[in-house]
């Protein structure tokens, strides 16, 4: 150290020791480098402050000039400012040529340049945002040589101040833009006194060698020109920086003709002064990785190390790097602190995160009051009443509009003012702007105006039934996105019981916010606000939350659901079907379908949501439950609320379909894997990619984090045959697994971590270990498909799935319709089920509980067995396709299921298990007799019901049949009924008892159809052949109809015994009866002849076929009147309007056609005007058609129901049955009454109101 620095600091000894505190001190001292951790710590190892002092002067002065003026700078900083005077003279010089460059690349006479310049020290931690500071070294550059100002600008604690240092330490900025040095004043909030003050400060500095010394100038004024005059002559091309400047006519005292930087928080300050103006926006918040990076500095921990309240504290705080350096000195002192101070930040009390470094304000809700307090009175109510804005929400200019009814731009004036002062954020969207708070300022304002909220909220929803009376705001209007989301939040805030209770519950409501934004807000809506909803009666809310909940997924779909028709399909206790009701009856001439049977169907399920646009091949819970994530067909990952199906992220991840995908233990990441071969690692919150890994040479079909949380161990398999693992923390793969001869298909870490287990194509099960990835057991699954006279390798058995039991004894293994459980300690089989002789099972999971196992399967449906007692518990019906994953939630409280119908379902275990398997076959008939509705039914298989369908009540109900039923019809006058099983026989029984009549092996196939004559004296049947029976069951006397090439495709009685038959063979045949013989033969079409009608006055008849045309015939000269050509798919199904006039054809691409008979020309085209992309029009085949009476309306069958307006081609209404695939429908000759059954067996009797 110089002599005259030395002789300085000792003979201001006494002064120094005396009132120096020393620990902030020592903190800017080892952030300069000059200062060791040991010698910090001998510091404080002294008894009192002023021995503290004492000692850190001693070492101070075994030290060379850089410890003199980081010591000086620091007394600046840190408030010192008369003692800092007192050493000023010792200052040690040094000459710009010295470029000895330091350990940070910072030259010493950069160092020598910022120490005497006042420029702040690095802070102790110190992390780096070069995109910012590169942004005003550029501006600086800018200024070149000419006068001019820089305004680096942002909220407060942003970080302005250190970057703006930060910038300086630049050896080529100085030098070349710089060379007469920077002079750095902090003014903060000033009078008039405190400015002067100020000024006198700056100029006594820089006059400090100078060998006249003046009297400190008097005034404001004179200290500008002082000040001039010193820039001009004594300091030219140098850069004066104002740190924390609050008001415009503080510049005016700078105003100089010198090149300024300026920071502060109000954007216009430079507004006031004249000159070249470059401005520099600091955003709020740091990226959460530098956050975490500021964290894990002042604590001393890698980032991965760091506590999960760590993540937390950064995304509460939105990333502010003065939060989370307050946060984190104060952690440096109480490590073990992390909870209590994550919970003062999430309930707002910021008075007790208080000043632990050297920023300017006591605590963190000082330094944003002070912003507020600047605006004059009537803005500070406008500022009041943004307390009540929504988190994370960009509120357009109009809601302001309604909220304080005023103009739009008196509004947007009133807004930039607060954007000026970075106290809001603005957004510019096309021609309109969008306003926002940053989560501190909001959450700042909610604890200062806390008692007030209540009252600001009424305010606000005053203001929009005031603005829009009794209507609701339309899309057009960019304020209605805001009204439809926080319309509920701002009447919650309020406690206005009534309102809110009017708005949720009002189906208008529903109808136009499902519209608009889908129903998982409104169900999220309903869960967060129930405590207020509730308070008169749960049931109503419960009633409204579950009917969105079960059809969420139809709300959320093109074309948009009646949704008064929906609601008439809920139980009639439940609010919504009141409220439904009343609607429909208001309507005049809409029409509208009352479900008389509904009673006896209860729902399993507790939410139904349609995430994705295509197949759902996989789906998990997170570990706590709250979330689910969900990957297919569509390539893309979607995580969302396990309560509401809220969408929390939706991430394009992959370039090709994705298979799978798993949450890590501890639920911050997502796994998934294609059939692109990548698997990737998302951040499950920002959605961000973490990782990508590219090892695997084919399609990656299983992806699986192990168990234990904080251990990012990964599983992955693919067809290449290989397993591979993965450290997340690692770039390439860990460990890979070898030994399969096929695709992998499925991988599972045990319980512990300790073993994978894997499933392949090869017939195979292995357990490896997972540490040294060394293969421990094989199990040969296809030993157990076996039959005797096989040998081994004859059997294929794709093995699809395994899962472990909970403490790793026991592991379940799926193959084709087998599930088989074993043990893994001799690999021994310990129960075997065939779950379906029908289907194969795709999926399985083990319940936490051990007892229950779920298993998905190939048709549609999803089942409960007990491992235990080899029963199956419950049988699961509501997916309308292929069910392809299946997942307990980790308490087994909940599963879901996810299926190519593009919906998952989330189940309730315990409801599940206490329902019925009840299921009806699609083939029914009906007879409506007297205003009754009879319906006889084929129920689970092998079971004949007569069903009352005015009463849901069951009449008769035959003893288990010897083999499957697979046809039924009824006799006009309800005496008898007839059934064909699949072994071919017939039988006739007695409705009164149920008991069979005559019984006949007819056949040697599965009988098709049936039909008794209007006499009930003879069944006419056809089978899986070519040859119709007419079977008189009285005398036992049977015609054999004998002339078709190929099987029957179905018949129809004529008048006069005569019967018309259709078949595969592409022909049709009018034959009589009674004698056997063929009377015409016509050669329809190329293909199979898929369906026949007949007109009314009996003269024609049409056929579709699988050619894509239909036809229309002449009975008379056996010739075609019309080919009917245009549909793209092959007809399904046709039917004559009652007048005569028309005819309908309905197709497999979901499209209706009607056609004038007369002249085959096309006069309407069904179908809805808008759908989903992949979506069929009719959610499938067009099955069945019935005109109504009058011939004006049309109903059809398919994926669901739909009404159709005749004269305009338009539709008029939609049933959206539980199931799909409805094979046909029985109308009522009023066509008041329909009848059908769905693919999960549930039967629908539908009235029009």
């Amino acid at each position: 150290m110089d002599v005259k620095s030395r002789n300085c600091l000792l003979m201001n000894r006494q002064a120094l020791e005396k009132d120096i505190k020393t620990s902030y001190i020592m903190d800017r001292m080892i952030s300069d480098e000059v200062l060791t951790l040991q010698e910090e710590e001998k510091v404080k190892q002294q008894n009192t402050q002023k021995e503290r002092a004492a000692m850190l002067i001693n070492i101070i002065l075994t030290k060379d000039n850089n410890s003199y003026r980081s010591f000086y700078n620091a007394l600046l900083h840190e408030g010192y400012r008369d003692l800092a005077a007192l050493l000023q003279d010792g200052i040690p010089a040094i000459s710009s040529g010295n470029r000895k460059s330091s350990m940070d690349g910072m030259t010493s006479y950069v160092k020598t340049i910022l120490c005497e310049g006042g420029v702040p020290q690095r802070p102790v931690v110190f992390v780096t945002r070069p995109k910012l500071v590169d942004a005003i070294k550029q501006k600086l550059r800018c200024l070149g040589s000419d006068p001019g100002w820089v305004t680096v600008y942002g909220m407060a604690g942003c970080g302005k101040t250190v970057l703006t240092a930060e910038a300086l330490r630049d050896h080529q900025l100085l030098e070349d833009y710089f060379p007469g040095g920077v002079h750095w004043i902090s003014v903060g909030k000033q009078d008039k006194a405190g400015l002067l003050i100020k000024l006198q400060n700056l100029c006594s500095r820089l006059e400090n060698d100078s060998t006249l010394s003046q009297r400190p100038p008097l005034n404001i004024e004179e200290a500008k020109d002082r000040l001039r005059l010193l820039m001009l002559r004594k300091y030219p091309r140098s850069l004066l920086i104002l740190d924390d400047i609050w008001d415009s006519w503080v510049l005016k005292a700078f105003d100089n003709q010198c090149q300024v930087l300026i920071t502060s928080r109000d954007r216009s300050v430079t507004d006031a002064v004249a000159g070249n103006k470059y401005e520099v926006h600091v955003e709020s918040g740091l990226a959460h990785e530098k956050g975490l990076e500021i964290l894990s500095l002042f604590v001393n921990m890698k980032i991965s190390e760091l506590p999960e309240q760590a993540n937390c504290l950064v995304r509460e705080c939105k990333g502010s790097p003065l939060v989370i350096s307050l946060i984190g000195a104060l952690l440096r002192d109480f490590p073990s602190r992390w909870e209590y101070y994550l919970k003062q930040l999430q309930n707002k009390q910021f008075k007790r995160i208080r000043k632990s470094s050297s920023y300017d304000y006591e605590a963190l809700d000082e330094a944003m009051s002070i912003s507020v307090e600047q605006l004059n009175d009537n803005y500070k109510d406008y500022y009041k009443d943004l307390s009540i804005l929504p988190k994370d929400v960009k509120v357009p200019t109009k809601v302001l509009c309604i909220l304080w009814d005023m103009e739009i731009e008196e509004v947007e004036d009133i807004l930039q003012e607060f954007v000026n002062k970075s106290l809001l954020f603005c957004d510019r969207n096309g021609n309109s702007f969008h306003y926002y708070l940053h989560d501190l300022q909001l959450d700042f304002l909610t604890e200062k105006n806390c008692n007030q909220l209540p009252e600001l909220h009424k305010n606000i929803v005053n203001q929009y039934k005031k603005y829009y009376k009794l209507n609701t705001p339309v899309p057009s209007q960019e304020d209605c996105m805001y009204w439809y989301n926080f319309l509920a939040y701002h009447m919650a805030g309020a406690n206005m019981q009534k309102e809110l209770h009017d708005l949720m519950f009002s189906l208008d409501w529903i109808k136009a916010k499902t519209e608009l934004v889908g129903p998982a807000h409104l169900i999220h809506e309903y869960v967060e606000y129930s405590s207020i909803l509730d308070q008169k009666n749960g049931t109503v809310r419960e009633n409204f939350q579950e009917f969105l909940s079960l059809n969420g997924h139809l709300l959320g779909r093109q074309p948009f659901p009646d949704i008064i028709q929906l609601g008439l399909c809920q139980p009639e206790t439940s609010e919504v079907y009141q409220q439904a009701k009343l609607h429909a009856q208001r309507e005049t001439g809409a029409f509208y379908l009352e479900w008389i049977n509904k009673k006896s169907l209860k729902n399993l399920y507790r939410l139904v949501v349609r995430p994705h646009r295509d197949a759902v091949y996989h789906a998990c819970f997170s570990k706590d439950r709250q979330r689910i994530a969900s990957c297919g067909a569509d390539k893309t990952l979607q995580v969302f609320k396990a309560e509401s199906g809220e969408r929390l992220v939706e991430i394009s991840a992959h370039d090709d379909e994705i298979l799978c995908c798993a949450f890590s233990a501890d639920g911050e990441f997502v796994a998934t894997c294609s059939a692109d071969k990548k698997v990737k690692i998302w951040n499950s919150r920002t959605g961000q990619c973490r990782c990508v890994y590219e090892e695997h040479s084919e399609q990656v079909n299983c992806c699986q984090f192990s168990n234990r949380s904080g251990q990012y161990l990964l599983a992955t398999c693919s067809n290449d045959t290989f397993i591979k693992l993965w450290d997340l923390n690692k770039k390439y793969c860990r460990n890979t697994m070898m030994g399969h001869l096929n695709s992998v298909n499925h991988c599972r870490f045990s319980p512990n971590d300790e073993y994978v287990a894997s499933c392949s194509t090869d017939g195979t099960v292995k357990l490896w270990e997972a540490r040294s990835a060394n293969e421990l057991k094989s199990i040969e699954i296809k030993d157990f498909f076996k039959n005797a006279d096989e040998q081994p390798d004859d059997v294929e058995v794709l093995v699809k799935c395994c899962s472990w039991s909970r403490n790793g004894d026991m592991i379940l293994v799926v193959a084709k319709n087998k599930l088989l459980l074993f043990d893994v300690k001799t690999c021994d089989v310990l129960t075997q089920v065939i779950v379906s002789h029908h289907s194969t099972i795709q999926y399985c999971d083990f319940c936490p509980g051990d007892e229950l196992v779920a298993v998905a399967l190939s048709h549609c449906s999803v089942e409960l067995w007990n491992i235990k007692s080899l029963s199956k518990v419950a049988y699961c019906r509501g997916h309308m396709s292929w069910v392809h994953c299946v997942a307990f939630s980790p308490d087994g409280s909940l599963f879901l299921t996810s299926s190519d119908d593009q919906t998952i379902r989330i189940w309730e275990t315990k409801k599940v298990c206490k329902s019925s398997d009840d299921v009806l076959k699609s083939e029914l008939d009906v007879v409506f007799h007297n205003g009754e509705v009879m319906i006889l039914a084929i129920y689970n298989q092998k079971h004949l019901q007569l069903i009352n369908g005015n009463t849901d009540s069951v009449n008769m109900q035959t003893a288990a049949q010897e083999s499957t039923i697979s046809c039924c019809c009824l006799s006009e006058d309800l005496k008898f009924a007839a059934f064909g099983q699949e072994s071919g026989t017939i039988k006739v029984l007695q409705l009164l008892d149920g008991k069979v009549l005559k019984s006949r092996e007819a056949y040697r196939t599965s009988v098709q159809h049936c039909r008794f004559t209007s006499d009930c004296q003879t069944l006419i049947s056809s089978a899986h052949d070519s040859v119709i029976q007419v079977w008189n069951w009285q005398l036992s006397e049977c015609v054999f109809l004998r002339g078709h090439k190929e099987a029957i495709k179905d018949f129809r009685l004529l008048e006069n015994s005569k019967l018309l038959s259709w078949s595969f063979d592409g022909t049709a045949k009018v034959w009589n009866i009674t004698t056997g013989n063929t009377e015409k033969d016509f050669a329809c079409h190329g293909g199979a002849v898929l369906s026949c009608a007949v007109s009314p006055d009996g003269s024609k008849f049409s056929s579709t076929s699988a050619d894509k045309t239909a036809k229309i015939w002449s009975f008379e000269s056996s010739s075609v009147l019309h080919e009917l050509k245009g549909h793209e798919a092959c007809v399904r199904c046709c039917t004559f309007s009652p007048n005569n006039k028309l005819l309908a054809t309905g197709d497999d691409k979901g499209e209706i056609r009607i056609w004038d008979i007369l002249t085959g020309a096309l006069l309407h085209f069904c179908s809805p005007v808008t759908v989903d992309e992949g979506e069929p029009t009719h959610g499938g085949w067009v099955t069945d058609l019935s005109f109504s009476p009058d011939s004006k309306m049309l109903v059809s069958s398919g994926g669901y129901l739909k009404w159709w307006n005749v004269t305009t081609g338009e539709s008029l209404q939609t049933f959206y049955t539980n199931g799909t695939n409805l094979k046909s429908i029985h109308v009522s000759p009023n066509f008041k009454v329909y009848v059908t059954v769905d693919n999960l067996g549930i039967l629908y009797v539908l009235q029009k109101l």
